[in-house]
């Protein structure tokens, strides 16, 4: 029971508070938005570029592998800018969520209007201490899961293509070989260093997926900060 003799207690969220927070809220959406647009724009320029160079390497008979190989570099590229982009909007995710979560649940669950006063909660804590939510590594892991893994495969299975059967299929190991080699590149060195690189991004992939299974805290990568976060 509170105290009758006590002054009485002030409202945490009125209707000027509330109305700020709305536009507050729709600021956040509205940059999520903004940043998951350049997240698609990134993929974009991927998915083109790996269409220019099987256009080329599969033009003629006498076309070379080679822009397989250099669209897979440039791919890579680009899963560094998205990687990047996908941690910015990964912030402006995080409030938004916040927002949802602190102040619209317990409104749509008939609690009332309430802001919680307390020493300091993850979504104020984040305005007068902005960071990343999410490190760079598991940025790269699900960027690679949710699209250029598939790029990436595509990209071997026609390189694959375009060496052991384009214009004609290999007879020998000797004759993969050279269709493989680059210049004065021998071709295993090439295949060597194609398989390392598959595997390599293949092996970053499982480890941050096992990295998210074992992080068992509640909305993971939003109340506390990650342990990997200086990587």
């Amino acid at each position: 029971m509170e105290d009758p003799d006590s002054d009485p207690v002030l409202p945490i969220a009125g209707s000027a508070e509330i109305g700020a927070l709305a536009h507050l809220y729709r600021a956040e959406v509205y940059r999520s938005t903004v940043w998951r647009q350049r997240l698609d724009m990134t993929t974009n320029w991927a998915v083109v570029s790996t269409g220019i160079a099987f256009s080329i390497s599969f033009a003629n008979k006498d076309a070379s592998p080679l822009p397989i190989v250099l669209v897979g570099l440039l791919s890579v590229m680009f899963l560094y800018l998205e990687a990047r982009r996908y941690r910015y909007f990964y912030v402006w995710k995080f409030r938004a969520r916040m927002i949802e979560l602190a102040n619209y649940v317990p409104i749509l669950r008939g609690q009332g209007a309430t802001i919680p006063l307390d020493r300091g909660t993850a979504l104020s804590d984040d305005y007068v201490h902005p960071r990343h939510r999410i490190s760079k590594i598991r940025a790269l892991g699900r960027r690679i899961r949710s699209n250029y893994g598939w790029i990436f495969g595509v990209q071997a299975i026609a390189y694959f293509a375009k060496v052991a059967i384009h214009p004609s299929d290999v007879q020998t190991w000797e004759e993969f070989l050279y269709r493989v080699h680059i210049g004065h590149i021998p071709g295993w060195l090439a295949l060597s260093g194609g398989l390392a690189f598959h595997v390599a991004w293949i092996t970053l992939a499982i480890v941050t997926w096992r990295m998210e299974k074992a992080d068992k805290r509640i909305t993971a990568d939003h109340l506390q900060p990650d342990l990997d976060e200086a990587t």
